[in-house]
């Protein structure tokens, strides 16, 4: 089996589309589909779903799709240790949550192209759940995280804890008398991130245990808007306490601290098994989205 059929099979992949990969690697689309071919001859398995579109991976094509990503990632290690690089070069692909992606991402990538100028950084911003699915099927690198305490993390993914990242109820500051417990919160409902946000999972969560039902008023992405509207007497919100304190809306919001609900979030840098500089590089960026919070620095996972 040849490097450039994996290289082929595992753009093919990332892509979903011959077109998209044979412009990538300067190759033809018969070239891209013969070299897929090529690996599956080589295997002696079929990799691809071809009555899907857009392409996917068999469900055996989809391990051997993990498999090749590591092998070209050792690949470019070797190729960096022979040509005696300082440091790693090449796509890093990045995930950070919405509610991060606001606040940290322009400062961590100065950081991260300051100390690694050969990285091509590539960022990806979704809700937590989708990241890490992302990082599941090998479409991203690294992500920066936010998950409870004691997360377990799907097998093949290596995490480090950064530190606390305290989730707040928050309400409009006039709101009198304010509700004290999640039942009293009931009567003036939620502005919520839609569904695949870990807050919105972990407030649904909490009130399940408790018999309650969720009543959301106002369903909308973006930090700021949510603010605003709960601001505007559009309900109560659930955000990181860093984003209230240092937001827009700050002297027009209060923290509510409930008796029976008091999350406790943690910053997480999760990879897939990378080259120890890729390693680094992900630590770096990380450190810098913790800097940002307010959380000491990680160590390289």
């Amino acid at each position: 089996m040849k490097i450039d059929d994996i290289d082929a099979f595992v753009t093919l992949v990332q892509l979903k589309s011959t077109q998209a990969t044979a412009t990538q690697l300067g190759l033809t689309q018969p070239a891209v589909t013969r070299r897929v071919q090529n690996l599956e001859q080589a295997l002696g398995v079929q990799l691809l779903d071809r009555q899907t579109k857009p392409l996917k991976p068999t469900p055996l094509g989809l391990s051997v799709y993990r498999q090749c990503r590591r092998i070209r990632h050792e690949i470019d290690a070797l190729r960096q240790l022979i040509s005696r690089k300082e440091g790693p070069s090449g796509a890093l692909r990045l995930g950070l949550p919405h509610s991060l992606a606001e606040r940290g991402v322009m400062p961590a990538l100065a950081t991260l192209c300051g100390e690694y100028g050969d990285i091509r950084p590539q960022i990806v911003s979704h809700w937590g759940l989708p990241l890490l699915e992302s990082l599941r099927q090998g479409e991203l690198d690294a992500a920066v995280l936010m998950f409870p305490a004691g997360n377990v993390f799907p097998d093949g993914l290596h995490s480090s804890d950064l530190g606390p990242v305290p989730l707040t109820v928050v309400a409009p500051r006039d709101k009198a008398p304010p509700p004290r417990t999640l039942a009293e919160c009931y009567p003036h409902g939620w502005v919520l991130n839609p569904e695949g946000c870990g807050f919105r999972a972990a407030l649904r969560r909490a009130l399940a245990e408790q018999g309650l039902p969720l009543r959301i008023t106002m369903e909308v992405i973006g930090s700021n808007l949510q603010q605003s509207l709960i601001a505007s007497g559009g309900g109560l919100g659930l955000l990181p306490r860093f984003q209230v304190e240092n937001g827009l809306w700050a002297d027009r919001l209060r923290i509510l601290p409930l008796a029976d609900f008091a999350p406790q979030n943690r910053l997480w840098l999760v990879h897939s098994a990378l080259p120890q500089q890729l390693r680094d590089a992900a630590a770096s960026f990380a450190g810098a989205v913790a800097a940002g919070l307010g959380l000491p620095a990680p160590h390289a996972a």
